[in-house]
């Protein structure tokens, strides 16, 4: 199967991520809780990994690399224990379900108000309603660096400094960003970042992780057993241990924290040209299939899509006419056996800036392993699939 649904999960994985989690399996005891050999390599791998982490992403502390099963966990651990009775907070059209959901349930409890900032038909967002919503009442604004719909890249250094320039923090949702373009979030200006394992940082499931900045406090959310001050009522001050309760993915951590190293060998900048160039191949292959929609904000010169004078994360979303996105995603499974996602994309708000609310979208999406090969092989099935059936 030619697998071109990286933005929900990576498969195609570097063979040191299943090395790590066997070996791991294998040795590990509880890390943290102990003090013989399987508890120190536990112990010593989650701390590599944060480290790792860190440099990847640009954070200067990396006990502040909280590790949760997911970035839905790490978002929720963010927005509860950020925000207090009486917050305002401004979003975008661009969040995913992970950010809306929690945010729309503290809004009809009552403990927050929410605005919204819209975007625009090519899923473009409007920084000049960004402006006008964030006020120095704000305490929160919450954005995606890539949107999971249309690939789109936010400027997050300036919706930082919209949100700092009124006194709020930045919560940044780097679920199709970390590992897949440079993310730096201290350069960015961001004062909390959520991130997911198993997608572009190339680990497994059950892994992510929220990184708070320096300065920035974020409230326990779950409280228990940690392994250290254990005669205190409360849960620890310091970090990590503030925000991590109970025994932690270890097995897992230790095939992410290899995915991430294997990324940093790399060189994330590589990887990023190695993304755009396969979005580049399939846009403009796309602009030649009669009646294939093509979503998102992308140039018409595509050499411009260089990262430089114009970034784009590694997802495409399309329509074909004549066709239901998911009898489309099915028929490119069935009868060409490629991989791809269709439907809403647990992106509510962006369907309705593109206009997709009642279609959804088939979603195309890259990685390291993703070949040129498979992008024309994506190609010449969507040519089929557009072609008039002959009478």
């Amino acid at each position: 199967m030619r697998y071109l649904n990286c933005a929900a999960t990576s498969r195609d994985r570097p063979p040191c991520v299943g090395e790590a989690m066997i070996a791991a399996l294998e040795s590990f005891g509880s890390g943290s809780r102990g003090y013989g050999d399987g508890e120190l390599s536990a112990a010593r791998t989650v701390l590599a990994a944060r480290q790792s982490i860190a440099r990847l992403l640009g954070a200067s502390d990396p006990s502040r690399v909280v590790f949760s099963a997911n970035v839905t966990e790490a978002l929720n651990l963010a927005l509860w224990g950020v925000l207090k009775p009486g917050d305002h907070v401004v979003a975008t059209a661009w969040d995913h379900n992970s950010v809306l959901r929690p945010l729309y349930r503290l809004e009809r409890l009552g403990l927050v108000t929410l605005d919204l900032v819209p975007a625009d038909e090519r899923g473009r967002l409007d920084y000049d309603a960004l402006e006008r919503l964030v006020t120095p009442e704000t305490r929160l604004v919450v954005a995606s660096q890539v949107s999971n719909l249309t690939g789109n890249v936010a400027d997050v250094a300036r919706i930082a400094q919209v949100a700092h320039g009124n006194g709020a923090l930045l919560l940044l949702d780097a679920a199709q960003s970390a590992g897949a373009m440079p993310v730096d979030m201290g350069a960015l200006g961001v004062d909390l970042l959520a991130f997911t394992g198993h997608k572009a940082l190339l680990g497994p499931t059950g892994t992510g992780g929220l990184i708070v900045a320096p300065g920035v406090d974020v409230e326990p959310v779950l409280t228990g057993g940690t392994g250290v001050h254990s005669y205190e009522p409360g849960q620890p001050a310091e970090y990590p241990e503030r925000l991590e309760a109970g025994t932690l993915n270890h097995h897992g951590i230790a095939g992410l924290g290899a995915g991430v190293d294997w990324i940093l060998e790399q060189g994330v900048d590589r990887l990023h040209a190695h993304d755009l160039s396969l979005v580049r191949r399939f846009v403009a292959g796309c602009r030649q299939v009669d009646g294939c929609v093509v979503y998102g904000d992308f140039p018409d010169d595509l050499g411009l899509l260089d990262g430089a004078s114009f970034d784009h994360g590694p997802v495409v979303s399309i329509n074909l006419d004549g066709w239901e996105s998911s009898e489309l995603a099915d028929a490119l499974g069935q009868d060409y056996d490629i991989a791809v996602r269709a439907g809403a994309h647990c992106a509510p708000r962006m369907h309705e800036a593109l206009g997709t609310r009642e279609t959804g979208a088939v979603r195309f999406s890259f990685g390291p392993f993703t070949t040129e090969e498979d992008i024309d092989a994506a190609l010449a099935a969507l040519a089929e699939l557009a072609a008039p059936e002959e009478a």
